[in-house]
C-alpha cells in the first residue's frame, strides 16, 4: 500500500447558498402583517491549511472528492437560514496548488497558510428583503447560488535545506540515518527508497533539516525511473549534497561519470542553478573506496567542488560536513528578506460590477455576458411568474434591452444569458414581459390588487346607504 503521496487530484465542491423565504406575517387582528421571509444562509467554503503535522497527501489520493455543507434556507418570522461549515483540509507545508490547466493558484509555505479553494454561494434573499414602496408584499424569494466546483492539483515540494542527490544505493539513506535520528528503509539493492526522507539535524547553534531524493538515474527528468516523481522536492533546498559511491560494485560505474549523469538530469529538470553544491565521497571505510576517493579528489577540485570523505558505518568525516552545511544553510538564511506573519490577502471585486456584453453569435442567438445578468438568473425562480418578472424588471434597470435593441434584436429573436453551459435562453420580446404576462405592469404585485370580499360588502352596504338616503331627501310627503 502506498505510504507517500506527494501529488493529487483533488475535486472540491463549496456548499451552495440557502434559498430566500417567502412568507407573510400572520396573527390575529393583523390580516396585514406584511412579508417576514428570512434570507439563505451562505454556503460553506473549501480552505487548505497548511498544517505541520501532516507530511503526506495519502489522504486526499484515497478520497479526493470533498464537499462542504450547504447553506440553510431562510424561513417565516424573519429568520435567516444557517451558514454553511467551512470545509478545513489541512495540507504539507510546501503544497502547489494548481488548476486543471497546471496555472499555479498558491504556493502553501508557511505554517497556517490559508487558501480558498472553493468559494461557497451566497444565500438568496427572502421577501421581507425584497419589499420595496411599489412592491410591498412580493409573493417570492431569491434562490441561493450554487457554491464553486473545480479540480485542483496539489502538489508537494519537500521543505527542507539539504537536498542528497545521487545514484540508488550510494548510501544517501544511511548518511541520513547518522546525521539525524531518522530511520529510513536501508538494504544494498537499488530503488530501496520510494520516499523522500526528512530528519532534523543539529551542527552547533544551527538547526537544519536534510532529505534524499531517491531513484535519480539518466533519464530521471524525461520520466525514467523514479527521478521525475521526486526532482520536485530539491526545488526549496538551500544547497545540494551530491553523495558519490566509491565502493560501488557496478563495473561500467565511476564516481565522476556519476556526478556528470546527475548534474545533467538537474541541468534538465531546470532552476537549480543557482544552489551550492557540495560533493560527499561515501563509503570510504573499504579499503577499495579509499583508494578511489584520493585518486578522484583532484579532478573534483579542479572543477571547485567542496569535499568530504564520509562514512556512515565508522562514522568518519561526519563531524566536518554536519557543520560545513550548517554554515552553508545558515549563510543562505541570512541572505533571504526577514520572514513575516502570513498576511490575509483581501482582492475585493470592483465595486461597479454592472458591466456586460451583448454578442450576435452564428446561429442567430444574442448572447448576454456579465456577473450581474448571470448572478441574477442563477437566483431566479422560474416556476414563479412574479420571480421572472421581477428579473425582467432588474434587466431592464440594467439596460440590457436598450444594448440587445442597439445590437438588432427583434422581437422573437433568442437571447443566451450566461455561458453555453448553463445558459438561460428564450425568445426575446421589447416589452421583456416574456413568462411575466400575468403580472400586468412590472414591478405590481396583484394579489394585492384583488378585491378582498370583506371590503366589498362593506362598500356594497354603504352604497345601499347612500341610494336609501337619495331616496329618503327626495322624498315629498305631501306630493
Amino acid at each position: 500500500m502506498t505510504t507517500f503521496v506527494d501529488r493529487v487530484e483533488l475535486h472540491v465542491a463549496a456548499g451552495n447558498g440557502g434559498h430566500g423565504c417567502a412568507s407573510v406575517h400572520r396573527e390575529k387582528f393583523k390580516p396585514l402583517g406584511g412579508p417576514d421571509g428570512g434570507n439563505g444562509g451562505r454556503g460553506g467554503d473549501v480552505i487548505l491549511v497548511v498544517d505541520q503535522s501532516v507530511t503526506t497527501l495519502l489522504d486526499y489520493h484515497h478520497s479526493p472528492h470533498r464537499k462542504a455543507t450547504n447553506g440553510k434556507p431562510g424561513e417565516g418570522g424573519n429568520r435567516s437560514g444557517k451558514d454553511g461549515t467551512d470545509l478545513v483540509l489541512p495540507v504539507p507545508d510546501g503544497t502547489v496548488v494548481q488548476d486543471a490547466r497546471g496555472n499555479v493558484l498558491a504556493d502553501l509555505v508557511g505554517n497556517g497558510t490559508r487558501f480558498i479553494a472553493a468559494q461557497g454561494g451566497r444565500g438568496g434573499l427572502g421577501n421581507a428583503a425584497l419589499a420595496s414602496a411599489r412592491r410591498k408584499a412580493p409573493g417570492f424569494a431569491l434562490l441561493g447560488e450554487p457554491g464553486d466546483v473545480q479540480d485542483i492539483v496539489l502538489e508537494l515540494k519537500t521543505v527542507a535545506d539539504v537536498a542528497l542527490v545521487g545514484y540508488p544505493s550510494a548510501g544517501k539513506s544511511s548518511l541520513i540515518s547518522v546525521l539525524s535520528a531518522a530511520k529510513p528503509k536501508i538494504a544494498d539493492y537499488p530503488f530501496t527508497t520510494l520516499v523522500p526522507n526528512l530528519g532534523v539535524v543539529t551542527a552547533g547553534s544551527t538547526v537544519y533539516t536534510i532529505a534524499d531524493v531517491p531513484g535519480l538515474i539518466p533519464g530521471a527528468s524525461q520520466g525514467k525511473g523514479l527521478g521525475l516523481e521526486f526532482l520536485r522536492h530539491v526545488e526549496r533546498c538551500s544547497v545540494l549534497v551530491h553523495v558519490l559511491d566509491t565502493a560501488t560494485l557496478e563495473s561500467e560505474r565511476d564516481p565522476l561519470t556519476d556526478l556528470d549523469v546527475i548534474e545533467a538530469e538537474l541541468s534538465e529538470y531546470g532552476g537549480l542553478d543557482d544552489r551550492p553544491r557540495i560533493v560527499v565521497l561515501n563509503k570510504v571505510d573499504i579499503p577499495d573506496g579509499k583508494d578511489l576517493a584520493e585518486m578522484i579528489r583532484p579532478d573534483l577540485q579542479a572543477r571547485g567542488y567542496q569535499i568530504f570523505e564520509v562514512s556512515a558505518v565508522s562514522r568518519e568525516g561526519l563531524k566536518e560536513l554536519s557543520f560545513a552545511l550548517a554554515g552553508i544553510v545558515a549563510e543562505a538564511r541570512a541572505a533571504k528578506p526577514k520572514e513575516e506573519a502570513t498576511r490575509i490577502v483581501i482582492r475585493p471585486k470592483a465595486v461597479d460590477d454592472a458591466g456586460f456584453t451583448v454578442t450576435l453569435e452564428q446561429d442567430g442567438i444574442y448572447r448576454v455576458r456579465g456577473e450581474k445578468p448571470e448572478r441574477w438568473v442563477r437566483q431566479t425562480d422560474f416556476n414563479n411568474d412574479e420571480a421572472v418578472g421581477y428579473l425582467a424588471d432588474r434587466l431592464n434597470r440594467l439596460g440590457v434591452e436598450d444594448e440587445l435593441m442597439k445590437a438588432g434584436a427583434r422581437a422573437g429573436d433568442g437571447v443566451a444569458i450566461g455561458s453555453e453551459e448553463d445558459a438561460v435562453v428564450f425568445d426575446w420580446e421589447p416589452t421583456m414581459a416574456a413568462g411575466a404576462e400575468m403580472l400586468g405592469r412590472r414591478g405590481e404585485d396583484h394579489r394585492l390588487e384583488a378585491p378582498r370580499p370583506a371590503a366589498q360588502r362593506r362598500r356594497d352596504r354603504q352604497a345601499e346607504r347612500d341610494e336609501a338616503e337619495q331616496e329618503y331627501q327626495g322624498f315629498d310627503p305631501f306630493a
